[in-house]
């Protein structure tokens, strides 16, 4: 029997990011769905810019604490400072506006309509087995942080 102490992660999350993003991208080639004029791509840019900050934030404090990012690593410390005071998922956060943001940035919507599904597909696949893992390892400080903080915001 294989003892494991690390999420249950099987898609390791800035993978998902990129298929959600190229995914989106190829669709606009496909079937264009045009952001609007240079408001919409300024826009765009600043959510990606806004979604950046908080997940640098968040892996200075996870260098800080000693622990690591890597959902197949174990954990040594709960992180719960700097923007996880905020929100459980910073670093996800910042994918969602990359997500809506770099396409719209591009001159496509396609970010913003997928965007939906990669909130779905993170919530399943990475962030419910990281939770599991999290409530496993830190049982007492993890309740009581989740109660504290919301998963997004």
């Amino acid at each position: 029997m294989v003892s494991r102490d690390h999420a249950n992660v099987r898609l390791h999350p800035p993978v998902l990011l990129a298929i959600f993003l190229l995914t989106a991208l190829l669709i606009h080639r496909i079937t264009p769905l045009a952001a609007g004029g240079a408001l919409a791509r300024w826009f765009g840019l600043g959510l990606v810019l806004a979604g950046i900050l908080p997940a640098l934030l968040a892996v200075r404090q996870f260098v800080r604490a000693g622990t690591t990012l890597n959902p197949h690593g174990s954990a040594r410390v709960l992180v719960t400072d700097g923007p996880y005071r905020l929100s459980r998922n910073p670093i996800y956060l910042g994918y969602v506006g990359t997500q809506i943001g770099l396409p719209l940035a591009l001159g496509s919507l396609w970010g913003l309509v997928l965007a939906p599904a990669l909130v779905l597909a993170l919530q399943q696949l990475v962030i419910r087995p990281e939770e599991s893992y999290l409530h496993n390892r830190f049982p007492d400080e993890y309740a009581a942080y989740r109660k504290r903080v919301s998963r997004w915001f």
